[in-house]
C-alpha cells in the first residue's frame, strides 16, 4: 500500500472522495471503504454481545491501586477521601467514550489516530515510548509473591524470606503470560478472565461486607464519594485546648486522646522527617481530614493542608480508574470485540486457535448515508450503556468495596500504623487485620485469612497479565500500522508474529 499524498498547507481542510465520503488528509494511508454493519438491540437477549469492552476494562483497572493504596488510605482516613477517585473516575468516562467513538467509525485504536496527526508516526512513537516506562516494571506480580509468600508460610514474610519472594516474582512474570497464548481472539481470553475476576472479587467483598462490616462503615465509604473538598490537614483534634474531646472534635487516630499538633519537619520527598512527641506515643500526631469549602484553618482562613500526603493524593486519583494508556487500550478491544466498523478490520489472533483471524494495517470508514447513521446510533448506545452502566459504577465498586475490609479489618493488624512496616504490608495488611480480629473465632480467622490472600491473588495476577498484554497489544499496532515497510510486507494474518514477539 502506498504512503498517502503529503498534506495540504492548512490540516484542517478535508477532502471529498465520493458522494458522503469526507476524508482528511493524514499522515497514514488513507482508511478503506466498509458499510456500518447492523447492531443487535440492547438487552437480555444480546448479553453475550453486548458484554465486553467495558467489564474487561473494569477488570483491567480493579488492580494495586484498589486492592493496596486505596485501602490503605481508607484505613487511615475512612471513606472521607473517596470522592477524589469518584472525579477521576468520572472524567476518564469520557476519555473513554471518545477513544470508543474513534475504533466504532473506523475500526482503529486511538493512538493510530495519534500516528495519523502531524507531525506524523515518529513523533507519536517516541511519545509512547516515553509513556511505556512504567510497563517494565513488574510491581503487582512482585506483590502477588508476596502473597503466595505469606500462604506458604502462614504469616507476613520477612526481610529472610526475601530470596523466596523474589524467586517466586520472577516465576509469576513469566506465568501470567500463559492464558494469552490461547482463545481464537486474545480478546476473548482477557474477557472471560477479567469476567470471573469482577464476579469473585467483588462477591467476596459483599459478602464479607454484609457479614462482618457495619452499617456506619458503610455509610462512611459510600458517603465519602459526596464528600467534595475533603483533604489530609494540619489540625489538632483538641481544637479548643481545654484537654478533652468534646462534641464536635474527632479523634482522628483513635488512640484515645486529645491530640494537639505536634511539630515536625518534612524531608526533600515530603517524608515525616523528626518530630516532638509531645504525648510520648511514638507516633507524630497532627493530621486530620478537614474540608476546604467548609472547615477554617487556624488564622481563620484555608485549612492548612498536610503537604506530606500530597504524593499519596495523587497517586490515590490517578489509579482510580486506570487513567493514561491504560484507557486508551479501551479502544483496542471495542475493535477486537467487533463492535461498529471493528467487525469489518479484525483482531489480533492467539497463538493457538486463533488461524482464521485476520487484522488489516489501516481501518475502514462507512459512507454517511440515512442507513448508516441510524445503524450509528445504535452501536452509540452500545458505548455510552458500557461506559455509564458497566465500567463507571464498576470503577466505582472496585474502589469502595476492598475499602470496607480494610476499614473493618486492617486496624487489627500489628502492621497497621507502624512507619517502619515492610513495602509488601499493603498486599496483606486486610488480611493479616482479619487474622488477629478478636472478634472472630480461631477458625474463622484462618478461613478469611487464606480466603483474602487468595482473592488478592485473583485481583493482581490477571492485572499484571493485562500490563503485559496491554504494553505488546499498543506496540503491535503501533508497528502495524505505523511502519511502512510492515504495511507493505506482512499479510493480515501474520499480525501475531510481530504480538507474540514483543510479548
Amino acid at each position: 500500500m502506498s504512503e498517502s499524498k503529503p498534506a495540504p498547507p492548512d490540516p484542517g481542510v478535508s477532502v471529498t472522495e465520493g458522494e458522503g465520503r469526507f476524508r482528511p488528509d493524514t499522515c497514514l494511508p488513507s482508511w478503506g471503504d466498509a458499510d456500518l454493519p447492523e447492531p443487535k438491540r440492547l438487552g437480555l437477549k444480546n448479553l453475550a454481545g453486548f458484554i465486553g469492552p467495558g467489564i474487561v476494562m473494569c477488570g483491567v483497572q480493579l488492580a494495586g491501586g484498589e486492592w493496596l493504596l486505596g485501602a490503605e488510605i481508607t484505613a487511615k482516613y475512612g471513606g472521607g477521601l473517596m470522592w477524589i477517585a469518584a472525579v477521576a473516575i468520572i472524567g476518564q468516562i469520557f476519555y473513554n467514550i471518545e477513544c470508543g467513538r474513534y475504533a466504532l467509525y473506523c475500526g482503529e485504536p486511538v493512538f493510530t489516530g495519534f500516528m495519523r496527526a502531524r507531525p506524523g508516526p515518529t513523533f507519536w512513537i517516541g511519545v509512547l515510548i516515553l509513556l511505556s516506562v512504567g510497563a517494565f516494571i513488574p510491581a503487582l506480580s512482585t506483590t502477588a509473591a508476596t502473597v503466595i509468600a505469606a500462604l506458604y508460610l502462614d504469616r507476613p514474610p520477612g526481610p529472610e524470606d526475601r530470596v523466596l519472594v523474589n524467586t517466586l516474582g520472577y516465576l509469576l512474570l513469566g506465568g501470567v503470560t500463559l492464558p494469552i497464548l490461547v482463545g481464537g481472539k486474545i480478546y476473548n481470553t482477557m474477557q472471560w478472565v477479567m469476567t470471573t475476576k469482577i464476579v469473585v472479587v467483588l462477591g467476596f467483598c459483599v459478602v464479607i461486607g454484609l457479614a462482618c462490616v457495619s452499617a456506619e462503615k458503610w455509610a462512611n465509604v459510600f458517603g465519602g464519594f459526596f464528600k467534595i473538598g475533603n483533604v489530609p490537614v494540619v489540625a489538632a483534634e483538641d481544637s479548643n485546648g481545654n484537654g478533652k474531646l468534646d462534641q464536635g472534635e474527632t479523634d482522628f487516630d483513635g488512640d484515645g486522646h486529645a491530640d494537639v499538633v505536634e511539630p515536625y519537619q518534612l524531608d526533600a520527598e515530603g517524608n515525616i522527617e523528626s518530630f516532638e512527641d509531645l504525648d510520648k506515643d511514638g507516633h507524630w500526631d497532627g493530621e486530620s481530614i478537614g474540608n476546604l469549602f467548609f472547615d477554617e484553618g487556624p488564622d481563620g482562613g484555608w485549612p492548612l493542608i498536610f503537604l506530606g500526603q500530597i504524593a499519596l493524593l495523587g497517586a490515590f486519583a490517578g489509579y482510580a480508574g486506570g487513567g493514561g494508556l491504560g484507557n486508551s487500550t479501551y479502544s483496542n478491544y471495542v475493535r477486537d470485540k467487533g463492535w461498529g466498523v471493528g467487525s469489518q478490520v479484525g483482531a489480533i489472533p492467539s497463538a493457538i486457535g486463533g488461524r482464521d483471524i485476520t487484522l488489516s494495517h489501516v481501518g475502514k470508514v462507512f459512507p454517511l448515508t440515512p442507513e448508516n447513521m441510524e445503524r450509528w446510533k445504535g452501536w452509540w448506545k452500545y458505548i455510552i450503556t458500557d461506559q455509564v452502566l458497566i465500567w463507571g459504577p464498576g470503577c466505582v465498586m472496585g474502589m469502595a468495596l476492598p475499602a470496607l475490609l480494610s476499614i473493618e479489618f486492617a486496624e487489627h493488624s500489628p502492621m497497621f500504623g507502624d512507619p517502619d512496616r515492610p513495602d509488601y504490608a499493603q498486599a496483606i495488611i486486610t488480611a493479616d487485620g482479619m487474622r488477629h480480629d478478636p472478634s472472630l473465632s480461631a477458625r474463622w480467622q484462618k478461613l478469611l485469612w487464606i480466603g483474602t490472600l487468595l482473592v488478592g491473588l485473583l485481583v493482581l495476577l490477571p492485572s499484571q497479565m493485562s500490563i503485559v498484554e496491554h504494553f505488546s497489544r499498543r506496540w503491535t499496532d503501533v508497528i502495524w500500522s505505523g511502519i511502512r515497510r510492515v504495511r507493505e510486507t506482512m499479510q493480515p494474518h501474520e499480525v501475531r508474529k510481530i504480538y507474540y514477539s514483543i510479548l
